[in-house]
């Protein structure tokens, strides 16, 4: 009886796996393997390996790494600094508050802000450093990104450091650890998971940013998911917009595959 309501019960689930999981990704897969003629073709994998489009993954990942690790750099602390906080979950709300704002609202309020007359660089102005241009910039890029997706750094690592063990924090300190130390070989591996899960969460979207890349760095950034909006909208090339895609699925998947949670077994050292 049991068996048959657990089966009832996983239909639903399995019918959204088929629909909007694994269909997409099937035909997308059909996609990649017609030419712009709509013929069956190689091409698009012949293609994707010249300079050009090599030159343009080596700059999505080199971007989305740089965007995560500023994002770590700036979560860990901010993290840590909630759990100590005496109205923590109102602290968290208020971080996690801008990311229900539509993406595309965000990207224009940084347009007037980073703008030639925006408040930055009236501040500028006011400091006699004069006005810079600070928009269609690598730094606005970057910048703007880790803005929009460091909530998504910032939760996983909060859940991972409320939960640490104090007494562990205790006992190094009692054995004579330096503050250092004790965030070394204590906190920071008992909360690996939480930023593995950060680093997914951040890493995975940031390689295949396309409306950011448009707005705020003014297409002088060019990334795989700027080049699968071109093939689809603009040369109508879907064919090489889908092998795009593919390669982009498999690099997401293979991510989540090094950055997966392990069992292992913890070592316990004697010695700081």
């Amino acid at each position: 009886m049991k068996s048959n309501a657990r089966t009832l019960y996983m239909i639903p689930y399995v019918l959204w796996i088929l629909l909007f999981v694994i269909a997409p990704i099937l035909l997308v897969l059909y996609y990649s393997f017609f030419n712009i003629e709509g013929e069956f073709s190689f091409v698009n994998y012949e293609k994707f390996f010249t300079p050009v489009y090599l030159n343009m993954t080596l700059s999505s990942f080199w971007y989305a790494f740089l965007i995560t690790f500023f994002s770590l750099i700036v979560a860990y602390p901010a993290a840590y600094l909630l759990t100590k906080t005496k109205h923590k979950q109102l602290w968290l709300l208020l971080i996690i508050l801008p990311s229900w704002i539509n993406l595309l609202l965000k990207a224009y309020a940084f347009l007037g802000i980073f703008g030639t007359y925006g408040p930055i660089n009236a501040f500028l102005d006011v400091l006699g450093i004069g006005s810079k241009q600070i928009l269609f910039t690598d730094f606005s890029f970057v910048f703007v990104s880790v803005y929009i997706f460091i909530p998504f750094m910032i939760l996983p690592i909060f859940n991972a450091l409320e939960k640490l063990n104090p007494s562990l924090v205790d006992a190094a300190h009692d054995l004579g650890a330096s503050s250092w130390t004790t965030f070394r070989r204590v906190v920071f591996p008992l909360t690996i998971d939480g930023v593995k899960a950060g680093c997914q969460a951040v890493f995975i979207p940031s390689l295949s940013l396309f409306m950011i890349t448009r707005l705020i760095a003014g297409n002088r950034v060019i990334t795989l998911g700027t080049a699968i909006e071109q093939h689809f909208l603009v040369t109508q090339d879907w064919g090489m917009g889908s092998m795009i895609a593919v390669f982009l699925i498999i690099a997401m998947v293979l991510t989540m595959i090094v950055t997966g949670n392990r069992k292992r077994g913890m070592k316990i050292e004697k010695k700081w």
